[in-house]
C-alpha cells in the first residue's frame, strides 16, 4: 500500500509538472514567436508535443538542465591533467606559458592603438 502511493504522488506529480510546463512554453511561444515570425500560435497539445519532440532529439540523460557542466569526474580529470603538465614545467616555461595567455587572452585592458593613417 505505501509503495502504491509513492507510484501514484509520482505519477500525479508528474502529471501536474508536465502540464504547467507545457503552459509555460505555449505562453511564451505565443507571446513572442507570431510577433517575431508570423508563424501561428500553438495549442495546449502542440506545446506538449513540441517539448516531447525537443527531449526525444536532445535526449532524456541528466534531466532538465544538468548536464551544462559537464559530468564532475570529467571536469576532476581535466584539472589533474591541467596540473600535472604544470608540475613538470620550469619556471621560465611557467613564465613564457603566462605571458602567452596575457598576450592573446588578457589584451582588453590595453588600450586600443590607433595606426598614423587614421583620422582623429
Amino acid at each position: 500500500m505505501f509503495w502504491m502511493q509513492k507510484i501514484l504522488k509520482g505519477i500525479l506529480f508528474f502529471v501536474v509538472f508536465a502540464t504547467l510546463f507545457s503552459y509555460v512554453v505555449m505562453w511564451l511561444w505565443n507571446l513572442i514567436i507570431p510577433s517575431v515570425t508570423g508563424w501561428t500560435i500553438l495549442t495546449f497539445w502542440q506545446a506538449a508535443g513540441l517539448l516531447l519532440l525537443s527531449k526525444i532529439l536532445f535526449g532524456f540523460r541528466g534531466g532538465w538542465g544538468r548536464h551544462w557542466g559537464g559530468h564532475p569526474r570529467h571536469n576532476y580529470f581535466w584539472k589533474q591533467k591541467w596540473d600535472d603538465k604544470l608540475s613538470h614545467m620550469t619556471p621560465e616555461e611557467k613564465e613564457n606559458m603566462k605571458n602567452m595567455w596575457s598576450k592573446h587572452f588578457c589584451n582588453w585592458q590595453e588600450e586600443p592603438k590607433q595606426s598614423s593613417g587614421e583620422n582623429q
